[in-house]
């Protein structure tokens, strides 16, 4: 059984990875220049990477490095999520990054319920609720955010001409005039576009296709993408990335990262009788847009299953990729993939980020991805061509019956964000029966580094399918050209079964000893089966830290520094007698980090319920400030309309390990005069 909550929340992390697997029972200037292509005002945090770049940069300086110290809560709010009338029956996480456009504020839910606010006090303006369905078991049950839109042939003033777009994760895009919250009756049906039609594979049941992210919509485009259930079945749903009229509704294109058509260059990748009909390799990341360029950057994901290829051999291009697609007509322009014939679940789950960085003496308009390997890779934005060396190096073969891995994977010359490998005579314990237990374990699987396929025997996955970088992505500083990058350092046993091996109703009981995740990867020989590596005592047998921030120069392409990110106190039972033990270890992660132009890191994000404050130049940690439930979300910063700049998020938690709640919380500097603890209005 898992011994600790801590060996709990981590097993929880690896879940939250995976949607519905089916588990059986189981200085420089300090004010940039905005980059090409944005056109968010200086104040606002109208996208969810704060403009369609997603490049997480505020230009405010008004809280700085200085007097960060001094913040203090300016409003706080409940969603009303934990209420009867509008709670889920099952788990959620909320994941939410508030956005402020044209002097209103939007937060969902994970019901995918919409709150306009006014940002500077949190006060209610509207709310809609898209009444979905509460008692789907959604396999990551969240909602991270709308995004916005101004019509310009509009007329100001009218119906919609400012829009708001909502993706509940039941699978709808739903159009909302931003002033009022009232469906747009020109857009779809009713302002709603069913985002189940027209796939090529369809779901077998409403929580194998959901929507997590907010859409895109770059030049009148909404281009979106979708989370699709792991490990099911070898034909899952299919992950289409479509573009729809941003007034209309109606479809422009469609994008299959799954090649249809044998004259596409990337047709011969996929090999076998069933192999183009192959599901996922989805976009359930956000999309990041070019609007300047009409482009749009899709971070496509595994293909399905995750952990065997025998029906899709060769090396599976688009999928587990970054792809550039024309915005105006779904045009593949370029991909580069960062994972070939993929058998770990190392999705790109982070948002890409388009930055321009220095390179020969010139500015270079870039895409920076951060991948769940732990991998940092930056391409010319224009062509995909890598901007700093990538290396194709030979890598394990796979063991197993019918699978070909594929023999070399790209590996980028940056620093390492995280681990590849774990060596036996380095495994971590809090004491000598931790450290034997672990190294009997790794002594027992197969541990030949990053990218060792699975197998009967057991393998090492380092880092383990939560990531290395995950969905929480990266910040960058443009003036400092500094990408900072919060990462998880734990590794996981991965192993396959032969299918006629298990009797079909021992599956059930799998799921609850030894904290096992076991399913039937159905149209396969095969089940899966695996776990994180913990010792006795429920702490990972990875050395610390467990979790951290690690921020890379884009102009020497160096390592500036690493620093543990959160705490592991109060998550294990019983705590260790030399409370100093836990010094240093960090805490599992899920959220992001955003970097402002006073020279600070803000990210939430850790099992400790935590908001901190981070020095980008040293890591230095400069503030932090108790949450009601985890931030397990991306923070957001913008100047409210009485001059005050003001960091918000969300910390809901998810309903278990990061704790549970749907609070809403503001900080900010006191203003001149006021009581120094802050307002704190509820």
């Amino acid at each position: 059984m898992i011994r600790s909550p801590i060996a709990a929340a981590l097993a929880a992390l690896a879940m939250l990875a995976v949607p519905g697997l089916a588990l059986a029972q189981q200085h420089p200037p300090e004010a940039a220049a905005p980059a090409a292509g944005s056109a968010a005002a200086a104040g606002d945090w109208p996208e969810y990477g704060r403009d369609a770049l997603g490049s997480r940069w505020s230009r405010l300086t008004q809280i700085n490095r200085e007097n960060v110290q001094r913040l203090v809560p300016a409003w706080h709010i409940h969603t009303g999520e934990s209420d009867p009338e509008h709670a889920a029956k099952h788990r959620t996480s909320f994941e939410s990054t508030p956005v402020v456009a044209n002097g209103t504020m939007y937060v969902t839910t994970p019901t995918g319920r919409v709150l306009a606010l006014e940002p500077e006090t949190g006060r209610t303006r509207w709310t809609f609720d898209p009444h979905m369905d509460r008692s789907i078991r959604f396999g990551d049950f969240v909602n991270r955010g709308v995004s916005t839109w101004t019509d310009p042939e509009a007329r100001p003033g009218a119906a919609c001409a400012r829009r708001v777009y909502d993706t509940p994760i039941d699978g709808r895009l739903i159009a909302l005039d931003a002033v009022s919250g009232k469906p747009c009756a020109g857009f779809g049906t009713g302002g709603t576009v069913d985002l189940h039609r027209g796939l090529r594979n369809a779901p077998y049941e409403p929580a194998e296709y959901e929507v997590t992210s907010p859409p895109a919509v770059v030049n009148g485009v909404v281009v979106v993408g979708s989370a699709v259930s792991d490990n099911n079945r070898a034909h899952a749903a299919s992950g289409e990335v479509r573009g729809y009229d941003a007034r209309t509704g109606a479809l422009r294109w469609t994008w299959d990262p799954v090649p249809q058509r044998p004259d596409d260059p990337a047709y011969a990748t996929w090999q076998g009788a069933g192999a183009h009909h192959t599901g996922a390799a989805n976009a359930w990341s956000v999309i990041a847009g070019d609007p300047a360029r009409d482009l749009v950057f899709v971070p496509t994901s595994s293909p399905s299953p995750d952990y065997y290829g025998g029906e899709r051999l060769g090396s599976n291009r688009y999928a587990n990729s970054v792809v550039a697609l024309r915005a105006s007509t779904g045009a593949l322009v370029w991909a580069f993939q960062t994972v070939h014939h993929d058998l770990w679940d190392y999705d790109n789950a982070a948002p890409p980020a388009l930055v321009t960085v220095r390179r020969g003496g010139r500015d270079v308009p870039a895409v920076v991805e951060a991948t769940k390997t732990g991998m940092l890779y930056v391409l010319n934005r224009e062509t995909g061509a890598p901007l700093f060396p990538v290396e194709e190096r030979r890598v394990p073969p796979s063991t197993v019956p019918g699978e070909r891995a594929w023999p070399t994977q790209p590996f980028s010359t940056l620093p390492a964000l995280s681990p590849g490998r774990l060596d036996p005579d380095s495994v971590f314990g809090l004491n000598g029966a931790d450290r034997a237990a672990c190294r009997a374990m790794v002594s027992g699987l197969r541990n030949e580094g990053i990218f060792t396929p699975p197998s009967f025997d057991g393998t090492v996955a380092l880092p383990a399918n939560v990531g290395g970088a995950h969905w929480g992505g990266v910040a960058y500083d443009p003036g400092r050209q500094i990408v900072v990058a919060p990462v998880n350092r734990i590794a996981a046993v991965v192993q396959l079964f032969r299918a006629e091996t298990v009797p079909e109703d021992s599956l059930r009981a799998t799921g609850e000893r030894l904290g096992y995740e076991t399913t039937r990867m159905r149209g396969t020989p095969y089940i899966m089966r695996r776990r994180l590596l913990l010792a006795p005592s429920g702490i990972p047998c990875t050395p610390p830290p467990f979790g951290a921030l690690v921020a890379v120069s884009l102009a020497t392409g160096k390592k500036l520094w690493e620093v543990p990110l959160g705490s592991l106190n109060g998550f294990l039972h019983p705590a260790p007698a030399d409370s100093a033990a836990l010094a240093g270890l960090g805490s599992p992660n899920l959220g992001g980090a955003i970097a402002t132009a006073g020279g600070l890191v803000f990210v939430a994000a850790t099992l400790d319920r935590q908001l901190r404050a981070f020095d980008i130049e040293t890591g230095r940690e400069l503030w932090h400030a108790s949450l009601p439930a985890g931030g397990k979300a991306t923070p957001m910063t913008f100047e409210g309309r009485d001059g005050r700049q003001y960091v918000v998020i969300a910390a809901g938690g998810d309903g278990e390990y990061f704790g549970s709640g749907d609070d809403v919380l503001a900080f900010a500097l006191p203003p001149a005069g006021s009581d120094p603890r802050g307002v704190g209005a509820e």
